[in-house]
């Protein structure tokens, strides 16, 4: 990226940390994945008990490898031989995480963290549960308001995904949203955060890099 687009987009960033932390939110700036895991290490205390939501983000940055280092106890919903019975099981026991790793569809400027979800368990973690709740993103994901964040999510974040899901939608042939009616629609179950009750639960790492959908 051009020197003066970087000082452009580091203003932008820098605004979105002071909206998020004027909504009771700490927000963090890693230039690098390994700055992130190192914001991580700061957050989360090594022995605790932590889960994840579906992410590509956090695939990307090796935070599911960090997860599954040996420094956690990780509710790992990717191990193999899963039963769906123990998908589940790992779903319901992320509610009492110590910590809870998640991406995000969409962040305004004024600090609004959006997401949708297919069966809604991720959602339903980061709004109630887990003592902790990181979010980790590159700055590819900043919008400037919730009418952005909504249009992100139609053209930008749902196809793809509902592409790598091997579903049936029309989004996957068209590239973008139609509110489609499918039994295979992935958004089913929408969240908007605009401000965290608790002080120190919500923490958004932004990276300055392009992660995830």
């Amino acid at each position: 990226m051009n020197q003066n687009a970087k000082i452009v987009l580091r203003k932008k960033v820098d605004r979105v940390i002071k909206s998020l932390n004027s909504n009771n939110i700490s927000g963090y700036f890693a230039e690098n994945r390994t700055e992130a895991i190192g914001i991580v290490e700061r957050i989360v205390a090594e022995g605790s008990t932590v889960a994840s939501g579906g992410s590509v983000t956090l695939d990307e940055v090796g935070m599911i490898d960090h997860l599954r280092s040996g420094r956690y106890v990780f509710l790992d919903r990717y191990a193999e031989g899963l039963t769906e019975a123990e998908v589940k099981s790992i779903y319901r026991g992320a509610f009492s995480a110590d910590a809870y790793f998640t991406g995000l569809n969409a962040i305004t400027e004024s600090g609004e963290i959006y997401n949708v979800d297919g069966n809604g368990n991720r959602v339903a973690a980061i709004i109630y549960g887990p003592d902790k709740v990181v979010f980790v993103a590159g700055v590819n994901k900043i919008v400037k308001d919730f009418d952005e964040a909504i249009e992100r999510n139609k053209r930008t974040a749902a196809p793809p995904n509902t592409i790598r899901l091997k579903k049936k939608t029309p989004c996957v042939k068209l590239g973008y949203c139609v509110d489609c009616r499918s039994e295979d629609r992935i958004c089913n179950k929408y969240s908007l955060i605009k401000r965290e009750r608790e002080q120190g639960r919500m923490h958004v790492i932004l990276i300055d890099e392009q992660l995830g959908y």
